[in-house]
C-alpha cells in the first residue's frame, strides 16, 4: 500500500510488484486446503519445503562426519577421488577410525613382509570350454550398470577406462549400446529377465540374435542375472515416454512403448532348467564363460541350484554374489532396506554351499556390494571370493558426488542422466583416465597390503588373516567367527551343520519350491 501510494516513482514500481506478488501468494496459501502449515503460516511456511529440498546437501557438506556411511562416507568418497585423480591418499597424524569400537576390522600383518607383487598379475582364469581359452579376469572390475541408468558419456568413460586398465566392464541388463562398443573395452554381457538385445517380439530369448551378439570378440563373458541386491525379486518398467529410439535399438524393444523387465525369467522354471539354459548359452556363444548373478534370498533355492549342478553335470563358469547393500537408480524403500541377504553373508553361504557339495574348485565366485578400497577387496577375498566388482566406486571415479538424485534425471555431474545438457558435464577422456587411475592405484594398494600380510598374491588371503573386534576387550579371527564347511561335507549322510544341513535337506533340483 505504501509503495502504491508513491507510484510511479522509480523505486516504488519494483517494490509494489514484489509486494503484490507476495500478497497474492499469501492469500492463496490461506485459502488452499492441502497444506496445514501454509494455511496457518502463509509465505513463510514455504521455507519448510525449501529447507527440505537442500537438506541432503547441508548434511553432506556441513554436518556429516568423515565416517558416517550414508550410504558412503566422506572418507570413502575422498579416497576414491584421490586415487582417481592420481593424488596422494596418505593420511597424516594417524587414523580417524575408532579402533576399539565393536565391528572394527583389520588384517594381521606379518613380521616377514614380502616384496609387493606386480598388480598386473592379479588375474584369474574363468571358463575354458570347447577349445575356447579362459578369460583372464582382473580381480577388480566394473559392476553391472546399464545404459539408460547411466548416461552415454558415463558408459563411454567407464569402457575406455576399462580398456586402458585391461579390466572388465559389465553392461548391466539394458543391453549392449553403441557406447559400450566405442572404445573396445572388455565386456561382460549381462542378460536379465527382459533378454534385452537378444529377445523376440514377445519377450523370449532369441537364440539367433544371442549367438550373433555373443560372437563379438569384445564380449568376454555372459552373465545371467537372476536378481540384484538393491531390489531382489523386483521387476522394472521403463515408461514408454523414456524409450527413445536409441534405447529401443539397444534393447530391441518398440519405440515409445513400456519396456518391462519381469521379476522372473521365462526361459526356465526349475534349477535343472536353469543349468540347461546356461549350457545352451555356452553352446550358442561357442564356449565363452557363462555364469549367473544373484542376491541370495531363500537359502534352499540356491542349494537347489547346487543340487541341479551335481545332477546334470552342468556347472556355471562363475557365480557373482550381489549383496543387499548394492545400489541402483531407484528402489522401493522396503526392498532396499529389508529384502535380500547382505553381501558378506551371501558370499560365505554360497562359498560354503559349493564347498560342501564338492564343486567350489570348479566354479569361480565374484562379489559386489559397497567395495571401494583395497581393504574392501581383501576382506571379500578372505571370505571366499575369487574377484570383486564395484559400481558406485567407479561412479565416484567418474565424478559422482552422491547427490542421491539418480532417479530424477537431474544428476548434477552427468553420470546418471539422459539429459544432453547435463551429460556434457562429463568429459569422457578426463573421466576415463580417472577410472583407469582408480583401478590402478587400488590394485597397487592391494599389492602393498597383501605383501604386508606376508603373502605373494591376494588369492592367498583367508579368513584367518581377517580380524574383527567383537567387544572392548576381545577380537576374533573370521575363521573363529564363521562356519566353514569341509570339501564334500554336504554329500555325506553324517553332516550336521544346523542352518546348512537344514537348507540342503529342503533343497530340490527339480523345483524352487519347498517339498510338500
Amino acid at each position: 500500500m505504501v509503495a502504491g501510494a508513491y507510484l510511479p516513482a522509480a523505486w516504488a514500481i519494483p517494490v509494489f510488484a514484489v509486494s503484490l506478488s507476495l500478497s497474492l501468494v499469501g492469500l492463496y496459501d490461506l485459502a488452499q486446503p492441502l497444506h496445514s502449515v501454509r494455511r496457518n503460516y502463509p509465505i513463510i511456511g514455504r521455507l519448510r519445503w525449501f529447507f527440505e529440498e537442500i537438506r541432503p546437501e547441508i548434511r553432506q557438506y556441513l554436518i556429516e562426519g568423515d565416517n558416517d556411511k550414508t550410504p558412503f562416507s566422506r572418507a570413502q568418497r575422498s579416497l576414491v577421488y584421490a586415487r582417481a585423480k592420481n593424488e596422494s591418499s596418505d593420511r597424516a597424524f594417524g587414523t580417524l577410525v575408532d579402533v576399539y569400537r565393536n565391528g572394527y576390522e583389520f588384517i594381521g600383518h606379518s613380521t616377514r613382509p614380502k616384496p609387493a607383487a606386480d598388480p598386473a598379475t592379479f588375474r584369474i582364469p574363468i571358463g575354458g570350454h570347447d577349445s575356447a581359452p579362459p578369460y583372464m579376469a582382473s580381480i577388480f572390475n566394473i559392476s553391472a550398470m546399464s545404459f539408460g541408468s547411466l548416461s552415454a558419456n558415463a558408459i563411454r568413460a567407464l569402457n575406455k577406462g576399462a580398456r586402458m586398465g585391461s579390466f572388465a566392464h559389465d553392461t548391466g541388463e539394458g543391453g549392449i549400446s553403441p557406447y559400450h562398443r566405442e572404445h573396445g573395452g572388455d565386456l561382460i554381457w549381462e542378460i536379465g529377465s527382459g533378454y534385452f538385445g537378444c529377445r523376440t517380439a514377445d519377450g523370449r530369448l532369441d537364440p539367433g540374435r544371442f549367438a550373433d551378439q555373443a560372437a563379438d570378440p569384445q564380449i568376454k563373458m555372459i552373465e545371467v542375472k537372476l536378481s540384484q541386491g538393491a531390489k531382489p525379486g523386483h521387476g522394472g518398467v521403463l515408461p514408454g515416454e523414456k524409450v527413445t529410439p536409441e534405447i529401443a535399438a539397444t534393447r530391441g524393444v518398440p519405440v515409445g512403448e513400456d519396456c518391462i523387465s519381469p521379476a522372473r525369467h521365462r526361459e526356465f522354471s526349475t534349477p535343472i532348467e536353469l543349468m540347461q539354459f546356461l549350457a545352451d548359452l555356452r553352446r550358442l556363444s561357442k564356449g565363452k564363460p557363462v555364469g549367473m548373478k544373484l542376491c541370495i534370498g531363500q537359502p534352499w533355492e540356491f542349494m537347489g541350484m547346487v543340487k541341479a549342478m551335481r545332477e546334470t553335470g552342468i556347472l556355471p563358469d562363475f557365480i557373482v554374489i550381489d549383496g543387499a547393500e548394492g545400489g541402483t537408480g531407484a528402489a522401493p524403500v522396503e526392498f532396499a532396506d529389508n529384502l535380500g541377504m547382505p553381501m558378506r553373508e551371501s558370499l560365505l553361504f554360497a562359498h560354503n554351499a559349493l564347498v560342501g557339495a564338492g564343486l567350489r574348485s570348479r566354479i569361480k565366485v565374484g562379489a559386489a556390494g559397497k567395495i571401494v578400497s583395497a581393504f574392501d577387496i581383501a576382506a571379500v577375498l578372505a571370505l571366499g571370493a575369487d574377484w570383486t566388482n564395484a559400481g558406485r566406486g567407479y561412479m565416484f571415479a567418474l565424478g559422482c558426488i552422491q547427490s542421491l538424485s539418480c532417479h530424477t534425471n537431474r544428476c548434477p555431474v552427468g553420470v546418471a542422466t539422459q539429459d544432453p545438457m547435463r551429460q556434457r558435464a562429463l568429459v569422457v577422456p578426463d573421466k576415463a583416465e580417472r577410472v583407469y587411475n582408480f583401478h590402478r592405484n587400488t590394485m597397487r594398494a592391494l599389492a602393498e597390503m597383501t605383501a604386508a600380510a606376508g603373502l605373494d598374491h591376494p588369492s592367498m588371503l583367508g579368513p584367518h588373516h581377517l580380524v574383527r573386534r567383537v567387544s572392548l576387550t576381545e577380537i576374533r579371527l573370521f575363521s573363529q567367527l564363521h562356519i566353514f564347511l569341509e570339501d564334500g561335507e554336504l554329500l555325506t549322510n553324517s553332516h550336521n551343520r544346523d542352518f546348512y544341513s537344514a537348507a540342503w535337506n529342503l533343497a530340490r533340483a527339480d523345483s524352487f519350491e519347498l517339498p510338500a
